[in-house]
């Protein structure tokens, strides 16, 4: 049975919250400075500005490094003692019911608030539905969606490590600890002004969302995740804490020249600290390295019944990601319309959020979830076909005869 730690939902909750937090109240209004490609939801966001909250919204994008480092830990958990069919199988049952409704969803807010624009949301719509990855010139139906395609990416990592028989997770940690540390190191000599080149510069950034799917920038999160699983379970080895100390320098490097970029774009914040995000990231990750500490100390005894209010909290995580920003900020839009102040809009359609999210996780995922199990178990199930050559083949021109039964030849 797979352990359960219970400090991993609310610090999951926690992060999806600042990420809604940051993109509802900070970068709705001050994205623009960046220059990056308009979502959606420009067609009908409301009009209005939190400039006296950005000391406290600006780096809640940090929530997404939060994400990975908490997903390469349960992945890890998850698949330490599944085989690659019931992994799969487990990680389609977890994604696609929530992406399913949540796209579905946003699709529909999209439809309603910026009809005239109809058509280009119909290829995003079936991009997200199938999590495919929209690639480098096209657009998600909803811009948070990226982080998707870098969890499908390591999911599929995972997967193919567990069909082998010699690579465990251990070296996978390794190779993405190794390939993303290389990469963020080569991230901060270019950003620090060492190499000359705009190229470069704008390459860096490409990799981190349009490219997620590679996971040069990310991987070192996913990484450190594993390893402080394994940490769960045994004493990390010397070098294994040196790699341990590496994927934390590379994420920290990662959220530094992220954070560096945001405060000289963005004229709001140009006086906040670029070490903030940094410090919320390392605050999570000592979280989840009690969390691994504990689960060590109490090795050998049963993972506890997880409190209901805590495994809810996580659950409605996935969907409350999916759904807050299109969803959200069109909710936004109705009520600064109807007259209400426009951070209490902010609150009201988060709060309005985390209700339709325990709906979906609670009643709408579970029904779809054992819908798609029953298929899957009748799939398997059903009969092999019976091989052409061996089928009857009537005459040309003769109808078959029907099938009757057996006549029983002694009258009784």
């Amino acid at each position: 049975m797979k352990n359960y730690f219970s400090l991993l939902d609310p610090l999951r909750f926690g992060a999806a919250l600042g990420v809604a937090v940051f993109h509802l109240m900070f970068y709705s209004w001050a994205g623009s400075s960046i220059g990056a490609p308009q979502s959606f939801e420009h067609y009908f966001a409301a009009d209005v500005q939190f400039p006296n909250a950005a000391p406290f919204t600006w780096f809640g994008w940090v929530g997404v490094e939060i994400f990975f480092v908490i997903s390469g830990f349960v992945i890890a958990n998850s698949a330490s003692k599944s085989s690659p069919k019931e992994f799969l199988f487990g990680r389609a049952l977890r994604l696609y019911p929530a992406v399913w409704v949540g796209s579905t969803l946003s699709f529909l807010v999209l439809l309603l608030f910026a009809r005239e624009k109809a058509s280009e949301f119909i290829l995003p719509y079936i991009q997200a539905m199938l999590l495919i990855p929209k690639g480098i010139r096209g657009q998600w139906l909803d811009a948070v969606y990226w982080t998707l395609a870098a969890e499908m990416a390591f999911y599929g990592l995972v997967f193919c490590t567990l069909l082998t028989k010699r690579i465990t997770l251990r070296h996978l940690a390794w190779g993405l600890t190794i390939y993303s540390a290389a990469f963020n190191a080569f991230s901060m000599v270019v950003l620090s002004g060492a190499l000359q080149s705009d190229m470069l510069y704008w390459m860096v950034l490409m990799f981190r969302v349009p490219a997620a799917t590679w996971m040069l920038n990310h991987g070192c999160f996913f990484a450190l995740g594993i390893w402080l699983f394994i940490s769960a379970n045994r004493t990390l080895t010397a070098l294994e804490w040196v790699a341990v100390a590496v994927t934390c320098l590379s994420g920290c490097a990662e959220i530094y020249y992220f954070s560096d970029f945001l405060l000289k774009a963005i004229p709001a914040i140009s006086d906040e600290s670029v070490f903030l995000p940094i410090l919320v990231w390392v605050a999570a990750v000592l979280l989840i390295a009690v969390a691994a500490n504990k689960s060590r100390q109490a090795a050998g005894t049963a993972s506890p019944e997880a409190p209901a209010y805590l495994r809810t909290l996580g659950l409605i995580t996935y969907p409350l990601y999916l759904t807050h920003n299109v969803t959200g900020t069109a909710i936004i839009r109705v009520l600064v319309d109807a007259g209400l102040d426009a951070s209490l809009a902010v609150w009201a359609s988060i709060a309005m959020l985390v209700l339709v999210c325990w709906l979906i996780c609670a009643k709408i995922e579970p029904a779809m979830r054992r819908l798609l199990s029953d298929i899957f178990s009748n799939f398997r199930r059903l009969p092999k076909a019976a091989p052409l050559s061996s089928l009857p083949i009537p005459s040309p021109g003769l109808r078959p005869l029907p099938i009757r039964a057996k006549a029983n030849v002694t009258g009784r």
